[in-house]
C-alpha cells in the first residue's frame, strides 16, 4: 500500500495503459467496456492522465471482489498478448467489441471468437452474470448529443 502524509493509505490507483495502443491497439476504452463482460462498473477513463483507467477499489470492497477484479486483469491482460502475438485481430476481438449484452446470446455470433469466452470469461461470471444492457456505443456522438430525459427541475420541488 502507498503511505501519504499521516500515514493514510490511497484508495486509488492508475494504470497506465498508452503502451499497449502501440503494441496491441487497444486504449484505455478497450479495457474498461471489456471490464464489463466481467461484472464490473466500467472505471473512470483519461482522468487525471490521458490513456488510463483510474481504479478505486474503496475500503468497503470484499477480499473476495479484490481477488475477482486482479482475475479479470489478468485475464484482459492474456486476451491483449494473444493480439501483440497476433493470434487474434487487431480490430475485431474481445477487447475491441465490448461488451458483449445478451442479445448476442440468441442468432446468428458476428464475431471469430467464441461466444462463450466473450460472455463467460471466468467461472464466477458464469454463475453470477451482471449483463451489460447494450454493446459499444459512439461515446464522441453522445458526447456532442447530450439528451437529457430528466423530468424539468421544477418537478423535484
Amino acid at each position: 500500500q502507498r503511505r501519504v502524509h499521516g500515514g493514510f493509505c490511497a484508495h486509488e490507483f492508475i494504470l497506465d495503459l498508452r503502451p499497449l495502443k502501440r503494441t496491441a491497439g487497444v486504449e484505455a476504452e478497450d479495457v474498461a467496456k471489456r471490464l464489463m463482460d466481467y461484472g464490473f462498473h466500467a472505471p473512470t477513463m483519461s482522468f487525471p492522465v490521458a490513456g488510463t483507467l483510474m481504479i478505486e477499489p474503496t475500503e468497503s470492497e470484499s477480499k473476495f471482489e479484490l481477488d475477482r477484479l486482479i482475475e479479470a486483469f489478468l485475464s484482459i491482460r492474456e486476451e491483449i498478448r494473444e493480439i501483440e502475438e497476433g493470434r487474434v485481430s487487431r480490430t475485431n476481438n474481445l477487447l475491441k467489441n465490448s461488451p458483449h449484452p445478451a442479445k448476442l446470446l440468441t442468432g446468428e455470433w458476428p464475431y471469430p471468437y467464441e461466444r462463450e469466452r466473450a460472455v463467460f470469461p471466468t467461472r464466477y461470471v458464469k454463475e453470477h452474470k451482471f449483463w451489460p444492457t447494450v454493446g459499444r456505443i459512439d461515446n464522441v456522438f453522445g458526447d456532442r448529443n447530450f439528451n437529457c430525459s430528466c423530468p424539468p427541475l421544477d418537478s423535484y420541488m
